[in-house]
């Protein structure tokens, strides 16, 4: 919720430990991509990107098509929808992530 909030040093805070907490989780490290995209360090960005990637045994993390056509909760109501597209897609496109 931080990071759709806008709330980067907050959402990183939790992200961190969710990643530190359960490593092998795919979804932890494309959600602090998207954190450190939006904070600027498109580097660190890059890397979590890259480690979701290979986690991710589906393939959802090889492009923003791929990954909207997972149920997810970007999924939900409109206003959710916006917000997911204004934060976290917006930002895995800054870490890499090519729209198909």
């Amino acid at each position: 919720m931080h990071l759709l909030q806008s709330r980067t040093d907050e959402a990183i805070v939790w992200l961190e430990k969710a990643r530190s907490a359960l490593p092998g989780i795919p979804f932890h490290r494309s959600r602090l991509a998207s954190a450190y995209a939006l904070r600027g360090e498109i580097e660190r960005a890059a890397d979590e990107f890259a480690e979701a990637r290979r986690l991710a045994v589906d393939g959802r993390f090889s492009s923003i098509a791929h990954l909207r056509a997972v149920p997810g909760p970007w999924w939900g109501a409109p206003k959710t929808r916006a917000l997911f597209e204004a934060t976290y897609f917006a930002d895995l496109r800054k870490a890499g992530m090519p729209e198909e």
